[in-house]
């Protein structure tokens, strides 16, 4: 390990440090992958197979003027910031690296003195950030209030709405844009996410004849499976970019008479007495202070002995705070909220829904998002002209972030299994688990 020293005040006033020089007192000083700038220094093992080429001034405003993981988002998905030795539709060795042997520490007021004089007030402006970022927390107010329906349309459409044709390329033939349930890690995607929802079916105890709602539907892919065994499925999206593609996919399966995806916002759905509701993904959406209500509207869709499958991300406690880090809320989830599935469950039982069954696809989720990432390296190209390198970058950046994320739990994937009682206590459910694993 290579040590470098804090400048003493006599080099602070004579020496300018090098953009390497820099890293190296902002870090214990132990490099773990090649660092190179763009002003010829470097830093770091010269055979490390993995590493970071920073490539212009600009990238270094972006990561001097937002310190932590949206500075560096800034400069990658700009591509200021290069990584090397891994590819940008999947930098997850990349991250893995970073985030186990890359240690930052608050440097002195004389090192900031240094580092400040050498890098001089130019490189330190804030500059507008790339295009694919949103506007902070603080000016969205003027979109309406946090998880209004306008707000929250908003916040879907910056997500969901990037192009169908993109989507496709990452997730595949199934469209489906949530956590798959593998039966071993050897499964397809497409089997994962098959079995996924033949979970999903088994748990609601669904059959042919029966009505389901299906809340945040994305491009239908439980719409139309539950369709094809003869349920009458009616699903919700706030993207309308998804909802033509599921109507569109609905009708070439002959699945009308069945099936329907409505752009629409869940609570204005009409129709009730339904004998199942499911939200999948949805949940990170709507805000954890709106979870009464949410579960409420619920519960008010279902028949008495009506059963609800929450499958959500949550967080490993119920302490954490709820809004997500700066980069997932200005690049890929405006306004999402996460918390522990404790306090899912308690506000399902606070609206008097009782709790059959819950269970954590952690690991699930990250075999998911590494099968994500196969496939935007496999399709780089026709992704990056379908939405832009910029976007491109923030999707792997992303998957790949998460997938770490589910594999070190700081993130956890839970689905909780409700039940609308009868007025004497009735769940009119088998005594033990009634499916697969």
């Amino acid at each position: 390990m290579t040590t470098f020293k804090e400048p003493t005040t006599r080099e602070t006033r004579t020496h300018k440090l090098t953009i390497s020089e820099i890293l190296e007192l902002v870090s214990d000083g132990n490099i773990p992958l090649r660092f190179t700038a763009y002003d010829g220094s470097a830093a770091g093992p010269e055979d490390a197979e993995i590493g970071l080429t920073l490539k212009s001034p600009r990238g270094t405003t972006y990561l001097a003027t937002a310190p932590g993981d949206l500075g560096m988002a800034r400069a990658y998905v700009s591509g200021d910031l290069d990584a090397v030795g891994v590819h940008p539709g999947d930098p997850y060795d990349l991250l893995r690296i970073m985030g186990d042997e890359l240690h930052f520490r608050r440097p002195s007021a004389l090192t900031l003195a240094s580092i400040t004089r050498s890098l001089g007030w130019d490189l330190l402006r804030p500059i507008a950030p790339p295009p694919q970022e949103v506007v902070p927390r603080w000016r969205r107010i003027a979109e309406g209030l946090r998880h209004s329906k306008t707000r929250d349309a908003d916040s879907i459409s910056h997500h969901y709405d990037v192009s169908n044709t993109f989507y496709e390329y990452v997730l595949g033939p199934s469209m489906t844009y949530t956590c798959a349930a593998y039966t071993s890690e050897n499964d397809t995607l497409e089997a994962a996410q098959e079995n996924k929802y033949r979970l999903v079916f088994e748990k609601l105890g669904l059959k042919e004849g029966d009505r389901l709602l299906d809340i945040g539907c994305g491009w239908g892919g439980m719409v139309r499976f539950a369709a094809r065994r003869g349920v009458k499925t009616i699903g919700a999206t706030l993207s309308k970019e998804q909802a033509a593609w599921a109507q569109k996919a609905i009708a070439e399966e002959g699945l009308s008479d069945l099936a329907e995806v409505r752009f629409s916002d869940y609570r204005d759905i009409t129709e009730s007495n339904f004998d199942a509701v499911s939200s999948i993904g949805l949940t990170e959406h709507i805000g954890v202070h709106n979870y009464p209500s949410y579960f409420d509207a619920i519960k008010s869709k279902l028949r008495v002995g009506g059963r609800v499958l929450n499958h959500s991300i949550t967080r490993p406690d119920n302490r954490s705070h709820a809004r997500a880090g700066s980069f997932i809320d200005r690049y890929v989830f405006p306004d999402g909220e996460l918390t522990g599935s404790g306090r899912i469950i308690t506000e399902m039982q606070d609206v008097g829904l009782e709790v059959r069954h819950e269970e954590n696809l952690r690991e699930h989720y990250a075999l998911t998002l590494k099968a994500w990432c196969k496939n935007l390296v496999d399709n780089w190209d026709a992704c990056v002209a379908e939405a832009g390198e910029g976007t491109a970058r923030v999707w792997g950046l992303y998957m790949a972030g998460s997938r770490l994320g589910f594999e070190r739990n700081v993130v956890q994937l839970h689905q909780v299994l409700g039940v609308k009682l009868g007025p004497k206590g009735e769940a009119n459910v088998p005594l033990r688990p009634w499916w697969e694993g």
